[in-house]
């Protein structure tokens, strides 16, 4: 007698033309899964790369920062956010997400459940805006940036993202932190040209953290520090 075993399900939660292209949640057995125009960008399974990117950021900060500001680049699945909002060390945390339809996820939709307290934190402001404009356009300034919008420097959502990671950029987020602030990029694989760039740029102690995955080559957080 042969057993039937359910074949693997895909299920669209909700799918929508945002200014930057098609974005999709979907879940998948008991994960949701961020897609933005048909590249995988995040999902439920871990969090571990996003909690690091948090703590290595907070990390490298001075001993004596009290209640540091942290500007976070991109909601996604909200584990940035939560975290940052569990530590109650952090100061004003800023998130800046450019797609509407993720934000309504959070606030009323599949990914409430991973971010309401947070949302709730009186700390937390969500910034609904492009970053790289924000970078280049805001006057607020942050003792920590934590970016994580792409798959790497090396492998951008959109062309546009290449900017964040150029000369021009890096000058820019340079200017949005505070004399010793730290710079923390999340990637999916290492990138010893983005880490030439950003000496180049005049930050100091780059260096490249590697967070183990399952299999395959690690994840990794590019830090780097705004000379004083």
């Amino acid at each position: 007698m042969s057993t039937a075993y359910p074949e693997e399900t895909t299920v669209v939660l909700d799918r929508r033309e945002g200014p930057f292209g098609e974005i999709v949640l979907r879940r998948r057995h008991d994960l949701l899964q961020i897609i933005a125009n048909g590249t995988f960008l995040m999902d439920t399974s871990d969090g571990r790369s996003e909690r690091l990117l948090v703590d290595a950021a907070l990390d490298a900060l001075p001993d004596d920062r009290e209640h540091p500001d942290v500007l976070i680049g991109g909601l996604g699945v909200g584990f940035s956010l939560a975290h940052a909002a569990a530590d109650p060390r952090w100061g004003r945390i800023t998130v800046v997400e450019r797609e509407p339809a993720i934000i309504d996820w959070h606030r009323d939709g599949p990914l409430t459940h991973l971010s309401a307290e947070a949302l709730a934190d009186p700390r937390t402001e969500i910034v609904e805006a492009d970053l790289v404009h924000h970078i280049h356009t805001t006057t607020a300034t942050y003792d920590a940036l934590c970016l994580d919008i792409d798959n790497g420097p090396d492998w951008t959502v959109t062309e546009d993202n290449e900017n964040l990671y150029s000369p021009a950029g890096l000058a820019a987020c340079a200017a949005r932190l505070n004399s010793g602030g730290v710079l923390a990029v999340w990637s999916a694989q290492p990138s010893a040209n983005f880490e030439r760039t950003l000496r180049n740029a005049g930050f100091r102690a780059v260096r490249t953290e590697e967070i183990p995955v399952v299999r395959g080559v690690p994840d990794v957080v590019h830090l780097a520090v705004r000379a004083a």
